[in-house]
C-alpha cells in the first residue's frame, strides 16, 4: 500500500539522513502524488519566499551595475578597462551558474540558491576591502566572486516555474522576477547616501553600494535557506517520476536521476537569452561612463541605471501573462525590435539629454525582459524535472559568458570608436533573434504559440 503523503516527504527530509544527501529513490517510489490544491499551495509559498529573497537580491545586483565601471576607472586610471568589472563579475556568474545548477540537480533549489547568494555577499565585501586598501588584484578577485550573487539572482526565476501548468509558466517565472524591481530600483538611488557612509568609515565613495550588496545578498541567502521548504524542485522531480511510473504500466520504472533528452525549444530559448544579455550588458555598462563624460552628476547616473534595472524586472508583471497568452515567439520578436529601438535612441540622444538617455535605457531593460521571460519559458517547456536544473545551469553559464564578453568589450569598442557606434551595433545584433526563430519553426516545428505544441509528451 502506498505510503501516505506527508510534509516531510515533500522536503526530502527523513530521520537519520544528511540534509545534503540526495533523496532516496526507493522511498520516492512509494509516495503518492500531492493533489493539485496541495501543489498550488506549495507554489504560493515558494513564490512568497522567492519574492522576499529577490527584493534583497535586486539591491545587491544593482551595486555592480551602477558603479562597478566607475570604480575600476578610478582605480585603474583608464577608460578602456572600465568595462572589466562587468566582465569579471559576469564571468564569475558563469562559474556560479554552473555550480548552482549542478548543486540544485542533486540537493534542490533551497541549498543551491542560498549558498549562491551568500558567496556573492562575501564577494561584495571583498570589493569594499579592495577599494579601501587600493588593491587592484583583490578587486578583480572579489568582483569575480561577487558574480555568484548575479547568477543566483537570475537562477531564482526558475523556482517560480516549478509546480505550475505549462500554460502558466511565463506567469510563474515573471512573478519570481518582478520582486527584483524594488531592490534594484532603490539600490542605485542610494548611491549618494551610501557614498557618504563609505567615506565615514574610511573607504572610497564608489565602494558604498557594495556595502549594501554584501548585506543584501547575505540576508537573501539566509531567507532561502530557512524558509524555502518544502523544496519546489525536489517535489516536482518526485511528482514527475511517480507520474511517469504510473503511466509505464508494467514497463521499467524510471529513476529520479534518469536523463531524458532536451527538446529543441531549450536551444532556441538559450539563443534568445544569450543575445539579449550580450546586447543589454554592452550598452548598459558604458552608459555611466558616457554620462560622466557629459558632466552628469552621480545622482543622475544612479537615476538612469535605477530606472533601467526597474525596466528589466518590473514589466514581468505583464510579460509573463503575454508570453502565456500570445506565445513565446511573438514576444521574442518584440524583444528584438525593442532592443533595436533602444540602441538607436541611445546613439542619437544628445549626451546632455537626461530624458532621452532614460528612455533609451528603459527600452533596453524592457527588451531584455521580453527576451528573458520568453526564453526561460521555452527552456522550461523543453525540459523535464530530471534534466531541468542541469540544463538551466548550463544555459545560464552561456548567458553569463555573453554578459562577460559584452561588458569587457564594450569599453574597448567605446574607447576606439564611440558610445554611439556601440549602441547601434548592439541594436542591430538583436535582430539575429528573428532568423533564429524562423529557422527553428521551419526545421523543428516550434509553434508561434507553443503552450503545448513542443512540450515533451511526459510533461503534458
Amino acid at each position: 500500500m502506498p505510503r501516505p503523503w506527508t510534509k516531510a516527504s515533500w522536503s526530502g527530509a527523513s530521520p537519520g539522513r544528511s540534509i545534503l544527501r540526495p533523496p532516496d529513490t526507493t522511498a520516492s517510489k512509494q509516495q503518492t502524488v500531492p493533489s493539485a490544491a496541495e501543489q498550488a499551495r506549495v507554489h504560493r509559498r515558494t513564490l512568497t519566499v522567492v519574492i522576499g529573497s529577490q527584493i534583497l537580491g535586486g539591491a545587491g545586483l544593482a551595486a555592480g551595475i551602477s558603479v562597478g565601471a566607475l570604480l575600476a576607472q578610478d582605480m585603474l586610471g583608464s577608460e578602456s578597462l572600465s568595462g572589466l568589472p562587468t566582465g569579471l563579475f559576469t564571468l564569475g556568474s558563469a562559474l556560479a551558474a554552473y555550480l548552482v545548477g549542478r548543486f540544485t540537480q542533486s540537493f534542490g533549489r533551497r541549498l543551491g540558491l542560498a549558498y549562491g547568494f551568500i558567496v556573492g555577499g562575501l564577494g561584495a565585501l571583498g570589493v569594499v576591502i579592495a577599494a579601501a586598501v587600493a588593491n587592484v588584484a583583490l578587486l578583480f578577485a572579489a568582483l569575480f566572486i561577487y558574480g555568484s550573487g548575479t547568477a543566483t539572482n537570475l537562477q531564482t526565476r526558475y523556482a517560480g516555474s516549478e509546480l505550475v501548468p505549462a500554460d502558466k509558466r511565463g506567469f510563474g517565472t515573471s512573478m519570481a522576477m518582478v520582486a527584483t524591481t524594488l531592490g534594484a530600483v532603490v539600490g542605485p538611488n542610494l548611491i549618494d547616501p551610501l557614498g557618504e557612509l563609505a567615506e565615514w568609515i574610511g573607504v572610497p565613495t564608489l565602494a558604498g553600494p557594495f556595502l549594501l550588496a554584501a548585506v543584501a545578498y547575505g540576508v537573501a541567502g539566509l531567507v532561502l535557506f530557512v524558509f524555502l521548504r518544502p523544496d519546489p524542485y525536489l517535489l516536482a522531480k518526485r511528482i514527475a517520476v511517480t507520474t511517469a511510473a504510473r503511466h509505464a504500466e508494467g514497463s521499467a520504472r524510471p529513476s529520479e536521476n534518469q536523463m531524458p533528452p532536451v527538446g529543441i525549444g531549450a536551444y532556441v530559448g538559450a539563443t534568445v537569452m544569450v543575445l539579449t544579455q550580450l546586447v543589454m550588458v554592452a550598452i548598459m555598462t558604458m552608459n555611466p561612463v558616457h554620462m560622466r563624460a557629459h558632466d552628469h552628476e552621480m545622482a543622475a547616473v544612479g537615476l538612469v541605471i535605477g530606472l533601467h534595472i526597474g525596466a528589466m524586472w518590473l514589466p514581468s508583471l505583464v510579460t509573463g501573462a503575454l508570453v502565456d497568452k500570445l506565445g513565446r515567439t511573438p514576444m521574442v520578436v518584440a524583444s528584438g525590435f525593442t532592443l533595436l529601438a533602444a540602441g538607436i535612441l541611445a546613439a542619437i540622444a544628445p549626451g546632455d539629454s537626461l530624458g532621452l538617455l532614460i528612455l533609451a535605457l528603459v527600452l533596453l531593460g524592457v527588451g531584455w525582459n521580453f527576451g528573458l521571460v520568453s526564453g526561460t519559458a521555452l527552456v522550461v517547456d523543453a525540459t523535464v524535472p530530471q534534466n531541468r536544473p542541469k540544463t538551466q545551469g548550463t544555459i545560464d553559464v552561456l548567458i553569463a559568458l555573453a554578459g562577460a564578453g559584452g561588458g569587457a568589450m564594450s569599453g574597448v569598442v567605446m574607447s576606439t570608436t564611440s558610445y554611439q557606434v556601440l549602441a547601434v551595433a548592439g541594436g542591430i545584433l538583436s535582430l539575429v533573434l528573428i532568423p533564429v526563430l524562423l529557422w527553428a519553426r521551419r526545421e523543428h516545428a516550434v509553434s508561434a504559440y507553443p503552450l503545448t505544441d513542443h512540450i515533451q509528451p511526459s510533461q503534458k
